[in-house]
């Protein structure tokens, strides 16, 4: 048998959705990490929804004020997989925000804060002209915020890597470091939109 074989411990097929997708069926936390099979996770959002503009937003904003980032990350990025080219990278960008939350919430503040920049440079070219009354400044401001405050002195609990150079949302791998298992306040998605009490 070979050394790759043998560290790789019994042969496990590949978990399909009904269509014959390729989809790890695994468990999830309510951050997104992986559980074992066999315990009771958090219901993952659908994948592959489309939905409108408004609907998308309205549904990851109840998710980011729910404290599931993650959940939001996948409505947000089905939104960017959907949107016209001229909004993609709009998309691109609240994804990878709702990432970057996760990450956080995980207790890894390098990766997260990285990934509230990345978010920041796809959605700042719509700051003049943005679509579908999402708040871009206010979004920007919030993310630049909160990646400072991330890697401040109070912030350095986490000297992970996070997911540079995938040029995705860097959901890849499970991070299980020692999260705070709360995701920083969720920002507001559109303007003038009330934080919930």
């Amino acid at each position: 048998m070979p050394a790759a074989a043998a560290r790789s411990g019994p042969s496990r097929r590949r978990d399909r959705d009904p269509e014959g997708r390729a989809r790890n069926a695994r468990p999830r936390d309510g951050l997104g990490r992986p559980l074992p099979y066999g315990q009771e996770g958090v219901e993952r959002q659908p994948e592959g929804v489309v939905r409108t503009p408004d609907e998308s937003l309205d549904e990851a904003q109840q998710l980011l004020d729910d404290g599931m980032p993650f959940h939001a990350h996948e409505v947000l990025e089905d939104a960017w997989k959907t949107a016209p080219e001229a909004e993609a990278p709009l998309w691109k960008g609240l994804a990878q925000l709702a990432v970057g939350i996760t990450h956080l919430a995980r207790g890894n503040t390098t990766g997260g804060a990285r990934l509230l920049l990345r978010g920041t440079a796809n959605i700042d070219p719509y700051r003049s002209s943005a679509p579908h009354g999402i708040d871009v400044a206010g979004l920007a401001d919030w993310a630049r915020t909160t990646a400072g405050e991330a890697n401040g002195p109070a912030g350095t609990g986490s000297s992970g890597t996070g997911s540079s150079g995938t040029g995705g949302t860097g959901m890849g791998a499970a991070d299980t470091r020692g999260a705070a298992e709360r995701p920083p306040a969720a920002p507001r998605l559109r303007a003038g939109t009330a934080r919930p009490r």
